[in-house]
């Protein structure tokens, strides 16, 4: 387990919620003991609720953009409950590891969102089961797991978009590392509460702090098969990338698999405003009204961080497919800056 840095071992920061090094969580006096459960399990059903209305907001304001009526903003909802009825139809290639891969990517985004800070700046009971490391190898797992899922059907676009995948993944996984490790030199720890307090004290403007973001935001964009490296809107199976490997998934296996890839750019998205961003909003305290209002806050920024990507989306067309190694390539070259601002 994760141990917590001295300098957030002193009293204050005990009585905040951590009772020792070894991550012990304790409440604070006159808060009910039951609250920190609350808590953990209200962010968990803040990523599951809101992800779908988060897609479905910025597809409706895309549409919007490009002059068009689009979609209302509750349509994700009615399609999960469209495809939650529909049968599941199988290719005769498939194996038994089409029975469980959707519900691993559908639980891994879940995992993660018990590990950040989501809705409170105190680590909540299970905060320290792993590190912000830890949690990104259960989403590269699940994503890994996915691709055997595309592969497994036998068919020809999913390996195309497989083959693809792996291509940006060449240059985005060290991205990835490169980000993380800049944080955790910042903050001199690999625990999401303690990088997002670490980036609050200094400067918003500073190098550092700046160049992260704009990596993360990079990576934001490639990971969630957004424009410009992938069109999430096109009907082309021959230049899709990201939508490929679900080409085959129906029913409530397209369900699961859809509302995780959600879920899991809402994680991302949480990752770049709550703890490599400013995590202003968040509940200092256990109490109703706290919570609610982080509730509100978290979700205000998401959904200013989703209009980004949309403005980007609707002022880029789609790289060609050697192009996005330089766009990768650039993000390398961000975070690398990164690193070097932070001393490492």
């Amino acid at each position: 387990m994760p141990e917590l840095p001295d300098h957030l071992a002193n009293d204050s920061y005990r009585a905040r919620g951590v009772r020792d090094g070894r991550g012990i969580f304790c409440a604070d006096a006159g808060e009910e003991l039951h609250m920190p459960i609350v808590a953990q399990g209200l962010q968990v059903l803040f990523v599951l609720a809101f992800a779908p209305l988060l897609k479905g907001i910025m597809d409706r304001v895309k549409a919007r953009g490009m002059r068009r009526q689009g979609p209302p903003w509750v349509q994700p909802y009615r399609n999960l409950w469209k495809w939650a009825h529909k049968s599941i139809v199988r290719t005769p290639y498939t194996t038994g590891l089409a029975d469980w891969v959707p519900v691993l990517y559908f639980t891994a985004p879940l995992i993660v969102t018990l590990l950040i800070p989501v809705l409170t700046t105190m680590p909540l009971p299970l905060a320290f089961m792993a590190d912000i490391l830890g949690g990104g190898l259960i989403l590269a797992g699940a994503g890994f797991l996915l691709l055997f899922y595309a592969l497994d059907s036998g068919s020809a676009y999913a390996a195309i978009g497989v083959s693809r995948i792996r291509l940006i993944g060449t240059l985005g996984e060290p991205l990835t590392v490169m980000a993380v490790f800049t944080a955790a030199a910042v903050g001199h720890s690999t625990i999401p509460y303690t990088v997002n307090q670490a980036f609050f004290a200094q400067s918003f403007f500073a190098p550092v702090h700046l160049l992260v973001l704009l990596a993360w935001l990079l990576l934001l964009l490639a990971e969630a098969g957004r424009l410009p490296v992938d069109n999430p809107d096109s009907s082309q199976e021959l230049s899709l990338i990201d939508p490929n490997r679900v080409f085959e998934a129906s029913g409530p296996d397209l369900a699961l698999l859809e509302w995780g890839g959600w879920m899991k750019y809402t994680v991302l998205s949480i990752i770049l405003v709550n703890v490599l961003g400013w995590p202003v909003g968040l509940a200092a305290g256990l109490t109703p009204g706290a919570l609610a209002l982080a509730v509100l806050t978290t979700a205000a920024k998401l959904v200013v961080v989703g209009l980004v990507v949309v403005g980007i989306e609707l002022s880029f067309a789609k790289l060609r497919l050697m192009r996005i190694a330089e766009y990768l390539t650039l993000s390398v070259a961000l975070a690398a800056l990164a690193a070097l601002a932070a001393g490492l």
